[in-house]
């Protein structure tokens, strides 16, 4: 168990290894072929990507797609061989990529203008080689003395390389590229031939290069008005490197300052346990004494003058509008809860690692789906409870709600992707075995949850519901339904929006997110928050004599989700330089569905933890 414990204590620090369980290495005698394939053109401007033969580069003889999994899919990979020819420790300088021999390619004004219009929106070309994708090394002096500038510098890696750039109005294709890989020795008995494995893959495209029989060289000049003449070439240097096979993900996954990370837990661990301390001591204290006050055998006269929340103790229990719509949101949220922890937990212990491509949407997507069991039980149980009856219709409304959203605005955005022929396009195959999976798994799962959540015993609410509805007096400012989502939000958010600024970069700027960590230590405070603000919201809302609670907890407990929308809105006008109109329908398109899933996963935190608490004190009492 000790093991265990330190096991994931190292993972949450920056410098430890990233190892990728169930991954095995591929040992490399000299001249063996490495392969490199490509994977897609990205921007963060347009939010597009495309496969890499899109644009006119140099195409093998046989062209071989690899057999993605869903998460790939999604993401928009397009794993396809290229025409590189790299061996194992064979250098190779100004090599003609294409089967022309040293002489250069036609490209037509249509090829011309399209490279063109794929620099100017800053496009980026990712290559893989042995699973690694190929990184561009950026320099840039710290912020220091003008004299120490010059002796540090602060090296980092960016993912893929640039297409091209801009000087003016002039347009520069990099069709040049050098690969520099490094590899590890491994240790092997006497007699026997060495053994290589790459450990890392860096591209310049900055590189020179100039043959005899070239028209130009590299970077070269693209006039998108007429036919340009183009040589595609590359250089090969090795190095070797003293990084092991399981520490060769170190260097693309430390590309963020991890004292961010812990400044943002240690900061949210005060604050959030701090105040959440001093609510719990107020409300434990205060409820002692209400308890106390209600409990006392008075006279007539001191009952009649009682106010406060046990004068609700009628009404607390009194089931809402829209019950079925209620549970059926809520047995969603369940379904995002386990899945998420699930998620975050696994991905924790190395076993969704960035090298596994794909893998951490795919188990997402599957374990959705079959987490609709806990969803539907948690529902049917909740509808019951409510004094519902119908329960096959609650179990279709709880298997479809949320789901039928997502894939609603999904598949509109979807056909906007699919008119600019982007790779990101989810392919109708794809899409029928989604629609498989939600009506084959998904559904038959949350009826079956449902039904045996509906057929047992019901939540045993401590006090009765009178027959008659109490009066409900007027309520001050501050307990309107928004001031009291403005207020609940704040504490949540404020415990996650530094680690939600790592995520939305990995989302939109196509960077690696693997400090899981920090991340299931940010959702345990969530938790927390969402539990402790629904806490005092309900009570303060119970004093109020407002029995109204059901909905206004699960609202208000997601009132974080409005502090996100914000936030995503901030993030797309501060730090993206996105101007056109399907990339930016799809970012918001994209970040409704983020809002929607998060404001059901705070508000049934939330709202379970005001159940319990509501449930808890009216059991403390005496109700004649």
């Amino acid at each position: 168990m000790l093991r265990y414990l330190l096991v994931l204590l190292s993972l949450l620090h920056a410098t430890d290894s990233f190892y990728v369980p169930g991954v095995a290495p591929i040992n490399f005698h000299r001249n063996d072929p490495v392969e490199i394939k490509a994977v897609k053109l990205t921007s963060s401007r347009t939010q597009l990507p495309y496969e890499y033969y899109s644009l006119p580069f140099c195409q093998p003889t046989k062209i071989t797609y690899k057999a993605e999994n869903l998460g790939e899919v999604l993401r928009g990979d397009r794993i396809v061989n290229t025409p590189f020819q790299v061996s194992m420790s064979v250098e190779k300088k100004c090599e003609v990529l294409c089967n022309f021999p040293n002489k250069p390619v036609t490209l037509t004004v249509e090829q011309s203008k399209l490279i063109a219009e794929r620099i100017r929106e800053d496009y980026y070309v990712h290559l893989i080689a042995d699973n690694l994708p190929v990184a561009t090394r950026l320099e840039f002096y710290s912020n220091r003395e003008e004299e120490e500038k010059k002796k540090e510098k602060d090296v980092q890696f960016e993912h893929g390389y640039r297409l091209g750039f801009m000087d003016g109005n002039k347009f520069y294709l990099h069709n040049h590229l050098s690969f520099i890989l490094y590899y590890h020795r491994e240790d092997v008995e006497e007699n026997q031939e060495p053994t290589y494995r790459v450990v890392h893959l860096k591209a310049d495209e900055k590189g020179m290069c100039t043959l005899p029989e070239a028209t130009g060289s590299a970077p070269q000049e693209i006039d998108p008005s007429k036919e340009n003449q183009m040589l595609f070439t590359y250089s090969v240097h090795w190095e070797e490197s003293d990084i092991k096979w399981a520490s060769r993900w170190d260097t693309y996954l430390t590309m963020s300052d991890v004292q961010i990370h812990w400044f943002s837990i240690i900061n949210s661990v005060v604050v959030v346990f701090f105040l959440s301390g001093i609510l719990s001591m107020i409300i434990i204290r205060t409820l002692r004494k209400d308890i106390a006050n209600y409990n006392k055998e008075d006279d007539i006269e001191d009952t009649m003058e009682e106010s406060g929340w046990k004068l609700v103790h009628g009404d607390v229990f009194r089931p809402p509008q829209y019950p079925m719509i209620l549970s059926s949101l809520l047995g969603s949220g369940i379904q995002l809860f386990c899945m998420i922890l699930i998620v975050i937990f696994v991905a924790m212990l190395g076993m969704l690692s960035p090298s596994s491509r794909g893998a951490l949407m795919t188990t997402a997507c599957f374990l959705f789906m079959f987490m609709g069991v806990f969803g539907g039980f948690f529902a049917g149980r909740l509808y019951r409870t409510l004094k519902g009856h119908r329960w096959k219709k609650g179990a279709f409304c709880t298997a479809t709600l949320y789901p039928g959203v997502v894939f609603g605005i999904c598949f509109v955005l979807n056909c906007f992707i699919w008119g600019k022929h982007s790779s990101g396009a989810v392919p109708f195959p794809t899409m029928v075995a989604l629609l498989c999976m939600w009506f084959g798994i998904s559904l038959p799962l949350v009826y079956l949850g449902y039904y045996f959540g509906f057929r047992k015993q019901p939540y045993d609410n401590p006090v009765r519901t009178n027959q008659i509805p109490r009066q409900i007096p007027e309520q001050r400012w501050y307990m309107n339904k928004f001031v009291g989502i403005l207020m609940a939000g704040i504490l949540p958010f404020g415990a996650m929006f530094i680690e939600l600024f790592f995520i939305f970069s990995a989302i939109w700027e196509n960077q690696f997110y693997y400090l899981f960590g920090f991340l299931f230590l940010v959702f345990i405070i969530l938790v927390v928050s969402c539990s402790q603000i629904s806490i005092v919201m309900v009570y303060f809302q119970l004093c109020a004599e407002d029995y109204r609670w059901w909905w206004r907890t699960f609202l208000v407990s997601g009132g974080s989700a409005f502090y996100v929308l914000i936030y995503a809105i901030f993030y797309f006008v501060n730090k993206l330089d996105i101007v056109e109109f399907i990339p930016s329908l799809l970012y918001f398109g994209y970040t409704a569905l983020m809002v929607l899933s998060f404001w059901l996963l705070t508000g049934t935190i939330g709202f379970y933890a005001a159940y319990m608490f509501v449930r808890k004190i009216y059991a403390a009492v005496k109700i004649d």
